[in-house]
């Protein structure tokens, strides 16, 4: 008896990892739009924040989903909107933050299990079933200068993206969501970790120019906008970020 249901668990398993497998082979083969929530945070909780987020309305989010829209006519595919962001309500507890990135492996495991119970617990509904889900943490820019690096998991399609209350840093927050968006459907960072720099050449969004230097647009895994081997900047908004031949290659987009 014991042996059949080992034999039983080990079953469910297996064909829960299969079927998980098929679901992400069958979102990247792009029949049809994906529907991303947004679930905004007041991680600071002061009434700045609260104030901000309140005022946020869902055609806030439309440039994004406008860039997708732009970007996907370059690789041909065959869905005017790939990509539908759906602004939810507003959430009270905060995501567990991410271990260091040279953390024990274990550590790493452990986060990623506990982000994705946390999804799990934490998704109010909003008007379609959701394929995406990206939890906002907006930040009081009096309490911060800087804030640390975003992250997004492929397992379960979520993301934890931290971004600043503040209207004037709306288009740079809009390349922040997007680039952890597509960390959600397979696609890489295209920077160096230790430097920031952009790699090149994937990392560039015009890496043939001659001059190479100095680039006017961002490749949206790297964010940044060479401008010298060792000088590059925050990309201001989406209007100046494509997505690259590699980065749609991961994504889908392109063969």
């Amino acid at each position: 008896m014991i042996k059949l249901v080992r034999i039983f668990f080990w079953v469910v398993v297996v064909l829960t990892a299969l079927m998980q497998v098929w679901q992400e082979y069958q979102t990247l083969q792009w029949h049809r739009p994906l529907q991303v929530a947004l679930y905004p945070i007041n991680v600071d909780g002061t009434p700045e924040v609260e104030a901000y987020i309140n005022s946020l309305r869902a055609d806030d989010f439309d440039i994004i989903a406008a860039f997708f829209s732009r970007e996907a006519i370059k690789y041909q595919l065959p869905l005017r909107r790939p990509i539908t962001l759906y602004l939810g309500p507003k959430i009270h507890d905060i995501p567990p933050a991410p271990p260091a990135v040279n953390d024990h492996w274990l550590n790493i495991v452990r986060w990623s299990l506990q982000f994705r119970w946390f999804a799990w617990t934490h998704e109010p509904a909003v008007e379609v079933p959701i394929d995406i889900k990206l939890y906002l943490l907006y930040h009081d820019t009096d309490r911060h200068q800087h804030l640390l690096h975003s992250t997004a998991l492929q397992k379960g399609r979520i993301g934890r993206v931290n971004l600043f209350a503040e209207n004037s840093q709306h288009a740079t927050n809009a390349v922040i969501i997007a680039h952890e968006l597509l960390h959600t459907l397979s696609a890489t960072d295209k920077y160096d970790l230790r430097t920031g720099l952009p790699m090149f050449p994937q990392g560039y969004a015009e890496p043939y120019s001659q001059p190479l230097y100095p680039q006017s647009m961002a490749e949206l895994m790297a964010a940044k906008v060479p401008k010298a081997p060792q000088k590059a900047r925050m990309a201001r908004s989406l209007d100046e970020v494509v997505i690259g031949q590699p980065t749609a290659r991961e994504i889908g987009w392109s063969k």
